[in-house]
């Protein structure tokens, strides 16, 4: 792997700096099979991870042959689930407390639920107000005009930027707005085979524990077989 010298860090949110994507696609599977819709959480997971709200609900609604009712992502934000549950990645704060790097966020995820989960879990201190959402465009991932509106904000070139994501819409927005990207593999809806996934989708390398990433912008890590080796195995972080 050559050496990573990026001048902006991107984060995609969920599944990589907190651990909601078991819950998010509980309550997803939950809901929906409430309404009449089937949905097993890891069916969810497979399906969803990594597009926006709006895009989850009309790929739902186009599969079902029906629309979901008006009031449906009310429904989601009503369950209490998250604020109960949720959890910053292992290892986050710390990692983020250690790097000099700009960073900033970019997510598939409303503005609102972004700066909500951060807060929640302590994170939110580390990006201030750079925070990017799918809202703020108008094509979500794996469209790129997510990452390239937050490189425009923090005004550094897309070449300059290295995204870190954990699903295949996310890395192959980055690939699509001329950036890096390495996959995250430790979250707990990851699973043996998703690491080469990402890296067939792009990534430049994967890595699984969160204070692996300064090892790779180091660039201690430099061959592709080695990098996805760094830390347990996707494996040992299957959720389902």
């Amino acid at each position: 792997m050559k050496r990573v010298t990026p001048a902006l860090l991107v984060f995609d949110c969920d599944g990589v700096l907190v651990d909601s994507e078991p819950i998010a696609s509980r309550v997803l599977a939950e809901t929906l099979t409430e309404l009449g819709f089937s949905l097993t959480p890891r069916q969810a997971i497979d399906r969803y991870t990594g597009i926006s709200l709006p895009a989850v609900l009309a790929q739902v609604a186009a599969e079902w042959g029906r629309a979901l009712p008006t009031d449906f992502a009310a429904r989601l934000r009503d369950r209490q689930a998250f604020a109960a549950e949720l959890q910053a990645m292992a290892g986050a704060a710390a990692m983020l407390a250690g790097l000099a790097l700009p960073k900033c966020v970019a997510s598939s995820g409303k503005l609102d639920k972004i700066r909500g989960n951060l807060a929640l879990t302590g994170l939110l201190p580390y990006f201030a107000a750079h925070l990017f959402s799918a809202e703020m465009v108008a094509r979500g991932k794996p469209a790129p005009d997510l990452f390239l509106l937050a490189a425009e904000r923090m005004a550094v070139s897309p070449a300059r930027c290295l995204v870190i994501e954990d699903s295949i819409a996310g890395v192959q927005a980055a690939r699509a707005a001329g950036m890096r990207v390495v996959g995250f593999t430790g979250g707990a809806h990851m699973r043996s085979g998703d690491a080469e996934a990402l890296l067939a989708a792009g990534a430049s390398a994967v890595f699984s524990r969160m204070h692996d990433l300064p090892r790779l912008l180091d660039g201690q890590a430099r061959s592709r077989r080695h990098t996805r080796l760094v830390g347990r195995p996707c494996a040992a972080t299957a959720g389902a």
